[in-house]
């Protein structure tokens, strides 16, 4: 059996074998919390003890949610603070925070708070003003499951991951971001265990912002990276 050095290396240059990556899939539950809201103020309000898997759900839930036309704004707090309040200005700045900026929830809960609460001081009219049509807040579940499919080797990843359904993007590149340690995307984290054979392929992948888009063409732009990267590598090699 060949040597191996301090580095887990085998001294021949080849490295242990990397288990396939899983591909699995999920489905995000959406579950009343029974608080509804119909203004500036009880909105910012509601905030400050709503589950912080509220924030979850409503930032990233219309990603997964079934619709047939695209919502105006990616997050239900600026969809519904532009077409219920009609308050185009405020919609726009809550449309722009970007959660992956923030480290936990309880940062991007109080960012949130604090918009509000500056547009509530500068349009006094508004605190009191009132929508027909109430936001109620939900918080989400996410169930996983497996696919019963396995990606062998990081030069299949062109031809498996065209065909992966979206809710398998979410998991892989979205959730992920917030289950890992390392805050990036499971293919990245897999390709970690090529040693530094993969390493500008991943700075490719940390480079795709996932927030402001959708997940069809999430899944358009990875592949993308993909194809180029193994196109100019020429890597058809066999792990």
């Amino acid at each position: 059996m060949p040597a191996r050095g301090k580095s887990g290396k085998r001294r021949n240059g080849r490295r242990p074998a990397v288990k396939g990556f899983q591909v699995r899939d999920c489905a995000l539950i959406a579950i009343s919390t029974g608080r509804k809201i119909r203004n500036l103020r009880e909105l910012r309000d509601r905030l400050f003890d709503v589950d912080a898997s509220s924030l979850d759900y409503h930032f990233w839930g219309s990603l997964l949610r079934p619709g047939f036309e695209e919502p105006d704004y990616v997050n239900d707090f600026a969809e519904w603070i532009y077409h219920e309040l009609r308050e185009k200005a405020l919609a726009e700045r809550v449309a722009m925070i970007d959660p992956f900026e923030f480290p936990d929830n309880e940062i991007l809960r109080q960012e949130l708070i604090e918009i509000i609460e500056e547009y509530l001081d500068g349009n006094e009219g508004l605190f009191w003003s009132k929508s027909d049509k109430q936001f109620e807040f939900m918080r989400s579940q996410i169930v996983v499951f497996s696919s019963n499919k396995t990606i062998e080797r990081p030069e299949l990843l062109p031809e498996v991951v065209p065909h992966l359904p979206v809710s398998s993007i979410f998991y892989h590149f979205i959730d992920a971001r917030r289950r890992l340690a390392e805050g990036g995307d499971d293919f990245s984290s897999w390709l970690s265990g090529w040693g530094d054979r993969y390493d500008d392929l991943r700075v490719k992948l940390a480079a795709i912002d996932p927030y402001f888009t959708t997940l069809v063409d999430l899944r358009r732009r990875l592949v993308g990276v993909l194809e180029d990267y193994f196109r100019r590598s020429g890597d058809d090699r066999a792990a």
